[in-house]
C-alpha cells in the first residue's frame, strides 16, 4: 500500500477511486493474460520464477498478479483472472502483501478486508479469510500472524487499537487475535517473540512510535518498546538484530531507520538514512526511499546499501547505469542471489501501468524492463515450483 502520508494520502486514495470507479471490470468480462518476452531464459538454482502482486489504487478494485518464468525469461500480466474466471471481483482492492507457504499463496488485499489463498502451482483459488484492514502477514508452525488497522480507512484521532491475527493455515479460519498498538504495520518473527511495527498513521499527528513484542506461545503481547514514530518495515538480518524504519512526520521529523536488539529490547544504533522499503541479500539492505515533504511538496528519492554486519553505510545509489533518473515512484524491491539480480518496480503515475525493472546484482546495470505491469506493482514472492500453464 502506498506510503502513509497523512491526510493526504487517503484525500488522493478517495479521489482515485472516483476516477477509476467507471472503469471498474465487470461482472462478465473475461480477462486475458498478457504475455512479454523479456529475460534470456536462463535459470539458477531451484527458484523457478516470482510472483508480483499489483496494488492498484483504493476503491479501483483492481488488484492483479503477474508472473516471471526464469526458465522461459517470460514476463505474464494478470494471472489472476484468468485463471479464477468464476471469482467475482478478482483479487479485489488494494494488494498489500504476497508471501508463500507450503504449496500456497497468500495475497493480504487490504481494503477488501481478506486474504486471498491461491495454489501456488496454478495460482488457483483455495479460499479466503476474512480480517478487517489487513496489512501484513508472516508464519510459523502451521500459522499465518496478519497484522490488522482493526478499523476502517478513516484517519481518526480515536482510532482502535489495531490487533494480530492467529491463522490456522490447515482450516484456513481465526484462531485468536492479540491486541498492540494503533494501526501496526510490517511484522518479523525471531525465536518464539513476535515483533510488530506500530505506525498510528490514522492518529496524525499523535502517531504510534512503539514495537509490539508477543509472546508466541501464549499469544499475549508482553511488552511495548519505544522506537520512533510512524514505524512500518521490520526487517531482521543475520545477526539477530531487527532493522526498523520511520516514516517521519513529513515535515520536520525525517524518516530514519533503526537498529533493534531483540535479546536486549533496545533501539543499539540509528542511521540517519530514509526507507520505504527494504530487502535484505546476505549481509547487504538494499533500501530505497520515496520521502514525501509537506514542506517542499516533493519527493526525495534515494538507494541506499547498508552493511547489516558492520551497520553502516555502503553505498548511496546502488543503480549504477544511470537508469534510475527514468524511474519516477520507486515501488517495491527484491533480490534473487541465485540469479545475481535485484528488481526494482515503479508505480509512475499511481493510475497507470506501472514498470519492472531487472538489474545485475554485481554491477547495478539493467539487464531487461517489464514496460507495463499492473497499477502500482509492488510485492515480490519467489517460488521453487514451476507455475503450471493452463
Amino acid at each position: 500500500m502506498k506510503p502513509l502520508r497523512i491526510p493526504l494520502l487517503l484525500l488522493s486514495f478517495l479521489l482515485g477511486a472516483m476516477v477509476l470507479l467507471p472503469s471498474c471490470r465487470g461482472e462478465e468480462e473475461i480477462i486475458r493474460s498478457q504475455e512479454e518476452q523479456v529475460g534470456t531464459g536462463t535459470k539458477t538454482g531451484p527458484i523457478q520464477g516470482f510472483f508480483l502482486l499489483n496494488e492498484a489504487n483504493m476503491g479501483s478494485n483492481k488488484s492483479t498478479l503477474d508472473y516471471y518464468d526464469y526458465k522461459t525469461g517470460k514476463y505474464t500480466r494478470n494471472i489472476y483472472a484468468e485463471r479464477n474466471p468464476n471469482v467475482v471481483k478478482e483479487l479485489g482492492d488494494v494488494g498489500n502483501d504476497l508471501q508463500i507457504y507450503g504449496n500456497r499463496l497468500y495475497a493480504v488485499i487490504n481494503v477488501s478486508h481478506l486474504i486471498e489463498v491461491m495454489d501456488v502451482r496454478t495460482a488457483k483459488h483455495i479460499g479466503k479469510i476474512s480480517i478487517p484492514n489487513c496489512r501484513y502477514i508472516v508464519f510459523k508452525d502451521g500459522f499465518a500472524y496478519v497484522s490488522s488497522y482493526a478499523g476502517p480507512v478513516k484517519i481518526d484521532p480515536n482510532a482502535r487499537l489495531g490487533y494480530v491475527a492467529k491463522v490456522d493455515t490447515a482450516t484456513l479460519k481465526v484462531v485468536a487475535e492479540c491486541p498492540v498498538g494503533y494501526q501496526p504495520d510490517e511484522l518479523v518473527i525471531y525465536g518464539d517473540k513476535l515483533y510488530v511495527a506500530n505506525s498510528g498513521g490514522y492518529r496524525v499527528p499523535n502517531y504510534d512510535k512503539t514495537i509490539s513484542i508477543i509472546d508466541l506461545k501464549t499469544f499475549t503481547e508482553e511488552k511495548k518498546v519505544d522506537v520512533a514514530i510512524n514505524l512500518h518495515r521490520l526487517e531482521l538480518d543475520n545477526y539477530g538484530k531487527i532493522w526498523v524504519s520511520s516514516r517521519g512526520d513529513y515535515y520536520n521529523v525525517p524518516s530514519k531507520m533503526f537498529v533493534f536488539d531483540p535479546k536486549t529490547e533496545r533501539v543499539t544504533k540509528t542511521l540517519d538514512v530514509a526507507c520505504s522499503n527494504m530487502t535484505l541479500a546476505g549481509d547487504s539492505l538494499f533500501v530505497y526511499s520515496t520521502e514525501w515533504s509537506y514542506l517542499t511538496g516533493k519527493n526525495t528519492i534515494s538507494y541506499t546499501v547498508i552493511d547489516t554486519k558492520k551497520q553502516e553505510v555502503i553505498d548511496r545509489n546502488f543503480i549504477k547505469d544511470g537508469t534510475d533518473k527514468e524511474i519516477k515512484i520507486p515501488y517495491g524491491i527484491a533480490v534473487n542471489r541465485e540469479q545475481g539480480e535485484f528488481y526494482v518496480t515503479d508505480a509512475r503515475n499511481y493510475v497507470t501501468p506501472g514498470r519492472l525493472h531487472c538489474y545485475d546484482l554485481k554491477t547495478g546495470t539493467r539487464k531487461w524492463s517489464v514496460k507495463k505491469t499492473g497499477d502500482i506493482p509492488a510485492h515480490f514472492a519467489f517460488t521453487t515450483q514451476t507455475l503450471q500453464p493452463l
